[in-house]
């Protein structure tokens, strides 16, 4: 009866192939699937005896399935029109979270729920690190679900700073004025046209008086008056800092007092006002308030980092993706629906952010595809179809026998 039960060794470990190859080719498009292989290993023999020679004399009983084999592998990345759509470019997963248990997956097609959470499609919560201030990702806390503020509205910020980068003709006559000008915000996020009046008093400085239009304010306005002083090269040695606390109080419309910082140098100690032989003119004009704007979408960066984008066209970082590696993804337990969770032999995921850590990078407006090779599927079908049809001769020859053996007492 040995044969018997070899041959059905073998049509049980290539029916377990046939599986894992039909999964593979029923998963041709299913966004970052990894393919797998089924690989075999001989069972135990059993000793018959000794040669002549002394040699052992064994006979196999059959095949089992060792083990199956995951491929990682990167899978080809196509760029998309919807801005859920993500992909890693890389080593690395996705971190996700689904009714408490944390797991992890390369199929980077989200969505975005009603409330604003970004989940896969089947209602897992995709992990990141939050954003607290709108600016920087703090990544030593715990894991939050990335939520984007659909629905909200960012608040006006009032102009705190000022830059104005110019030339002031030296060659000008004294008594010689250029104006200028740059809009600021109130604290309810209206606009002011400050207007910059520049009189040349001498060779080397000229003054300069700050106005608002005479129906923005009801109050006499302070230090927005004095003089620029330059050196024999043109360079602006005066004042020797940035001029601080120019204040216009009691706007007429109800706003709070406008008070704003003057640059005048840039961060390396450069003069951003000088004053040389050529025509006198604004080269840029910069502040750094803006009114009041209402979310419109969102944008993500290779390191993951998600901004929400408002209509007064100012964005604020909402957060940062947790990218984990494993250090055997072979240990990873497949769960279904794109997602794998770590086993012991997986190890612990590794969790941070995409570009560090030998993490891929994340492509926003992009999805990874399937890494299954279909030539490649199709030559592994042929060989355990063979494979299944010669252990079913092995069957069908024993049965021959076997048979014949019977007749013989006939």
């Amino acid at each position: 009866m040995g044969a018997f039960s070899i041959a059905l060794t073998g049509l049980k470990a290539n029916a377990v192939a046939l599986n894992t190859i039909g999964n593979n080719l029923a998963n041709l498009n299913t966004v970052a699937f990894k393919g797998a292989t089924t690989e075999f290993e001989d069972l135990f023999y059993q000793q018959l005896g000794e040669s002549g020679s002394g040699n052992a004399l064994q006979s196999g009983l059959g095949t089992r399935v060792s083990g199956t084999v995951g491929d990682f592998s990167q899978g080809g990345l196509t760029t998309t029109n919807n801005a859920t759509d993500m992909a890693l470019n890389g080593d690395g997963f996705f971190v996700i979270q689904d009714h408490g248990q944390q797991q992890i997956t390369r199929a980077g097609d989200f969505q975005l729920a009603k409330d604003g959470f970004l989940t896969t499609l089947d209602g897992a919560s995709v992990m990141g690190f939050q954003s607290t201030d709108g600016v920087t990702v703090g990544t030593g806390g715990a894991l939050a679900p990335i939520q984007l503020p659909i629905g909200s509205n960012q608040a006006a910020s009032t102009t705190k700073n000022v830059t104005l980068k110019a030339n002031l003709d030296s060659s000008a006559a004294t008594g010689t004025t250029f104006a200028s000008s740059v809009s600021v915000y109130d604290s309810l996020g209206n606009t002011h046209l400050a207007s910059v009046k520049f009189t040349k008093t001498s060779n080397t400085t000229w003054n300069y008086d700050i106005e608002l239009p005479s129906g923005d304010i009801s109050g006499t306005p302070s230090n927005n008056t004095g003089t620029l002083t330059f050196d024999s090269a043109g360079k602006l040695v005066g004042p020797s800092s940035n001029i601080s606390g120019i204040t216009f109080p009691g706007l007429t419309n109800s706003a709070a007092d406008l008070s704003f910082n003057w640059s005048l140098y840039d961060t390396a100690g450069n003069g951003v006002i000088s004053s040389s032989s050529s025509a006198s003119a604004t080269a840029s004009t910069s502040q750094d308030g803006y009114a009041s704007g209402t979310y419109q979408n969102f944008s993500i960066d290779s390191n993951g980092i998600i901004s929400a984008k408002y209509s007064n066209g100012r964005s604020s970082v909402v957060g940062q993706l947790a990218i984990a590696t494993v250090s055997d993804t072979q240990g990873l337990t497949r769960v279904g629906n794109n997602a794998f969770i770590s086993s012991q032999a997986s190890g612990l995921p590794s969790i941070g952010v995409a570009g560090a850590g030998g993490r891929g990078t994340v492509l926003g407006n992009s999805l990874e595809q399937s890494n299954v090779d279909i030539a490649g599927e199709f030559s592994r079908l042929i060989v355990a179809q063979r494979a299944f049809e010669a252990n079913s001769k092995t069957v069908t020859a024993y049965d021959t026998l076997t048979q014949s053996a019977i007749n013989m007492i006939r």
